[in-house]
């Protein structure tokens, strides 16, 4: 995966944020790579269990007739085979590759109950069972390694897409301060918060807000928002923005984008397809898992605002209006039974969870009792400033006592220990007391549960 991110006080170029595609492209093996890539269909493997003994006794009857499994040779090279596929599937299949080669000495033997060669045998299957185990052990280390870098992954795209969104809005607030009257970070500020209110009215409100803000930064004249049911689109659009047609769904910009999953605009379909567009852009509404939520298709706009740099601030303003639905379906569970949960709090002990179910990679919680001083100020945000990058937190304010519950993501207890015992380093730097002196007492809990049980866990030490 490659994400390139400039840096410097300059706004992004147009190349820059060309530059911003994310690609996770599949491994180019070669013959040799497919050769010892381990296989997942369980008749492969009995087939190599089955052959790889044979290719390693007819070997031994081409290279040694005498003594074709070498029991009595320097080194016992027919031993190769069953250590071969311990080490590529684990101690089972050696184990069946060693039984093959005993039914051969059964076979070959004149008298195999006299003459059977206990230690040599013996000390194959303890070879084989060894080196199996080390197989599987670093088999399930790479599971949960790929799990992790699955979810880190995933936060990468997430935190891009936040920065070149602050970029964009920092670059225009320079430039066009006195013509805008509203700032990128308020429009978003202000989706999101319809986002979070009623799920059924909150679709067409935060289409709408979407498309007036695509029409302040984009130069939009005409354009409409449609939901997807599936592979299909809903005719009847969701927000529009001037005076729109009907939607064709047969024009060949809206097929590209369907068929791709990207942004196209009108030059594409131009080059590729003889039968012209009534649209100018059509842009897909996708979120990091893929999911597709609607279609935005652009029926008019200047013609110098159709540029390489306006197109990215469509696919960027999309992609956070996107992933805003997905924290809302995800944390739905959670906000349900405690509405004062914040969603991407919700949202991430939700991911937090999945990751914890399909690669036991654990996290943990540390909710931080604050009680109030007369005299001192409030210490809460000060604390929830020396958060790292990943963590999220969870602010509860009462009348004499604040709770801040930090999550830290792919952390276990003793990283939450860490973690507390920094803060107790950072209160004596700053007052020269303890955590406790500050009135500041922890509490580390393991996300070891469903999301709810563990947010009622974190009530009840609110409440106790």
């Amino acid at each position: 995966m490659s994400v390139q991110v400039p840096f410097g006080n300059s706004a992004p170029s147009t190349q820059q944020l060309r530059d911003l595609q994310v690609e996770v492209a599949e491994p180019q093996w070669s013959a040799l790579g497919r050769l010892t890539t381990p296989t997942v269909n369980p008749w492969a493997v009995a087939g190599e269990v089955l052959f790889l003994p044979i290719i390693a006794v007819s070997l031994g009857f081409w290279l040694n007739p005498e003594d074709p499994l070498w029991i009595h040779g320097h080194f016992p090279w027919a031993w190769l085979a069953p250590v071969v596929l311990a080490l590529r599937y684990g101690p089972l299949p050696g184990i069946g590759g060693a039984c093959m080669l005993l039914l051969f000495w059964l076979l070959l033997a004149a008298d195999p109950l006299e003459h059977f060669p206990k230690q040599a045998f013996l000390g194959g299957l303890i070879l084989v069972m060894v080196i199996g185990e080390f197989a599987s052990l670093w088999v399930a280390r790479t599971r949960r390694a790929e799990g992790v870098q699955r979810y880190l992954d995933q936060r990468l795209e997430f935190l891009t897409h936040q920065y070149y969104l602050l970029r964009l809005s920092h670059d225009r607030l320079e430039q066009e301060l006195f013509t805008r009257p509203m700032a990128m970070r308020d429009a978003l500020t202000q989706m999101r918060a319809m986002v979070v209110g009623d799920r059924h009215e909150s679709d067409r409100s935060c289409a709408t807000a979407l498309l007036r803000l695509l029409a302040q930064y984009c130069q939009l004249e005409t354009a409409s928002l449609h939901r997807a049911d599936g592979e299909r689109l809903v005719a009847e659009p969701l927000a529009t923005l001037g005076n729109t047609s009907p939607l064709d769904g047969n024009d060949p910009l809206i097929r590209r984008t369907l068929e791709t999953g990207r942004l196209c605009h009108i030059s594409q379909s131009l080059a590729e397809d003889a039968n012209p567009s009534r649209y100018l852009v059509a842009a897909p509404l996708t979120n990091l898992n893929g999911e597709r939520f609607g279609l935005l298709v652009v029926e008019r706009m200047p013609f110098f605002a159709l540029q390489d740099e306006t197109l990215q601030t469509i696919n960027l303003l999309l992609g956070y209006y996107a992933d805003s639905l997905s924290v809302q379906s995800l944390a739905a569970p959670i906000r349900e039974r405690f509405p004062d949960c914040p969603p991407d709090f919700a949202f991430e002990m939700q991911r937090l969870w999945h990751i914890r179910d399909i690669s036991q990679v654990v996290s943990s919680l540390v909710v931080l009792e604050i009680r109030r001083q007369p005299g001192t100020p409030d210490i809460a945000p000060q604390i929830q400033r020396q958060k790292r990058g990943l963590d999220a937190c969870w602010l509860i304010s009462g009348d004499t006592r604040d709770f801040l519950v930090t999550l830290m993501p792919i952390s276990n207890p003793a990283a939450a220990e860490g973690y507390l015992k920094r803060l107790e380093l950072w209160a004596h730097q700053r007052s020269g007391k303890t955590l406790a002196g500050l009135g500041v007492f922890g509490h580390v809990l393991v996300l070891d549960q469903e999301p709810p049980a563990v947010v009622q866990r974190i009530v009840d030490i609110v409440h106790a």
